[in-house]
């Protein structure tokens, strides 16, 4: 039997996660407490096929024990359960928009600490479980249909799913992204920023996109990253991997990163692989 722990932000996108796995065949349980989930799998497990695959969604609604989580899945696979553990996170700025244009109130707002106390504070109690997720999801800029792929592929019966490949941009100013597998520095090619005609402009233009390529090293870099991701994405696919992400930074997100990145978005995209491209950093100064 398969138990997903579904845990993560409040505002994140858990209820839309529910929704996705119930689709593709969870039975999933919400505000599930921690050390219910023992005797729950054990139903489960006594039960017919229909109960195979379970979820449980695990967050701060109730008080639990997170500490104690990951013994309680270590008991559950000693049952013969496989587990997993799948975050969900975004950014503080967004998870605040998502509460103002709701209305809703924050499980933590209590006694009128307000929103942003609130999600300071659920962020804290939940680092432990962010730590150790098997799958981490940032939603911050994901669609409710890029979520749904990115939880289909993740999670729908083999033979069904296919990798996902995230391509996301940054600057190293503003930190490298936690989640990448793959981490690649392009602050070796000619910079637009000194062109004053290009500094306000991004990789998504063309003149900045075609401004980078001019540039001898930055097609044949782009080449040779091709050529290795063509060499390793069957290797993980092989090995049962349903995530990448690959990323890639300069000074501070705007110009070359984002030119490589939508090159190398384009390739894959070509190649009939599932891609996502994530420019982080590009509303920043």
């Amino acid at each position: 039997m398969d138990c997903l722990i579904i845990s993560g932000m409040s505002g994140a996108g858990k209820s839309l996660t529910v929704d996705v796995l119930e689709d593709i065949g969870y039975y999933c349980v919400d505000n599930m407490p921690v050390r219910l989930i023992p005797g729950f799998v054990e139903l489960f497990m006594d039960s017919s096929a229909k109960y195979k695959r379970v979820a449980f969604v695990v967050d701060v609604r109730s008080e639990q024990d997170f500490e104690r989580l990951f013994t309680t899945l270590d008991e559950v696979r000693l049952k013969g359960a496989r587990c997993s553990v799948l975050f969900l996170d975004c950014s503080d700025e967004r998870l605040l928009n998502r509460y103002k244009e709701t209305r809703r109130r924050h499980p933590l707002d209590t006694y009128g600490k307000g929103i942003v106390e609130a999600i300071a504070e659920e962020r804290r109690i939940l680092e432990v479980v962010k730590a150790k997720a098997d799958y981490l999801i940032d939603t911050t800029v994901l669609s409710s249909s890029g979520l749904r792929t990115h939880l289909t592929n993740l999670f729908c019966e083999e033979g069904q799913k296919m990798m996902v490949i995230s391509i996301n941009t940054f600057g190293f100013k503003h930190g490298i992204p936690h989640e990448s597998d793959m981490v690649f520095d392009v602050r070796f090619l000619k910079n637009p920023y000194y062109v004053p005609e290009m500094r306000d402009r991004t990789g998504l233009d063309k003149d900045v996109y075609d401004y980078v390529f001019q540039t001898p090293a930055a097609s044949i870099f782009s080449e040779k990253l091709f050529s290795m991701l063509d060499f390793l994405i069957p290797l993980y696919i092989r090995e049962g991997r349903t995530s990448l992400v690959v990323s890639i930074g300069c000074t501070g997100g705007h110009h070359r990163s984002v030119a490589i990145a939508e090159k190398l978005y384009a390739d894959l995209k070509e190649k009939g692989h599932n891609v996502m491209i994530r420019h982080r950093d590009l509303a920043k100064d």
